[in-house]
């Protein structure tokens, strides 16, 4: 493996990757800076952010790096959406896929983003505030909603680690 490369739009998904990064020793780049700084074909970890079932710079990251391991950072709880992901993003069999649960802070997207999750947090929001019997998921993801929030955690980072071991 030759480095780490992420995708970040309000920072969540950087933590993983740097903290990745520092737990096995790969030099971790955003997948702007990894244009200049690694070769076509050089094989990479991939982070990236969740929006709307699609994992941001994957496709980029695909056509020009030989992606060994996909993690996801999205709002959902560590390990869930799996089946989504793969489906949504056209994942390969067999390529390894984490989904992370980073969290939510308005105030740091950016752009068409941040009006979209605005919009989103609304509605959804609303719709999740009514439910009378919210799973302990459902409550997490209000809170989120609510109240912003950071769920980065090196136990989440725990099942890449062990996957990175093992190979």
């Amino acid at each position: 493996m030759d480095a780490i490369v992420y995708t970040s739009n309000s920072g969540f998904t950087k933590e993983y990757a740097e903290m990745m990064s520092q737990k096995i020793d790969l030099p971790v780049f955003s997948l702007t800076e990894a244009e200049s700084a690694l070769k076509s074909g050089a094989e990479i970890l991939y982070f990236g952010w969740l929006m709307a079932g699609s994992v941001k710079g994957y496709s980029h990251a695909c056509q020009k790096y030989k992606v060994r391991a996909v993690c996801v950072v999205g709002m959902g709880k560590s390990g869930s959406q799996m089946e989504d992901v793969k489906k949504h993003n056209h994942l390969p069999e067999g390529l390894p896929l984490f989904t992370l649960q980073g969290g939510f802070n308005l105030n740091r997207l950016h752009g068409i983003y941040k009006f979209m999750m605005n919009t989103m947090t609304k509605t959804v929001g609303k719709k999740l505030s009514a439910k009378q019997d919210k799973t302990p998921d459902e409550e997490d993801m209000l809170d989120l909603m609510l109240h912003g929030g950071d769920r980065v955690s090196l136990e989440n980072l725990t099942p890449v680690l062990n996957w990175y071991q093992s190979v």
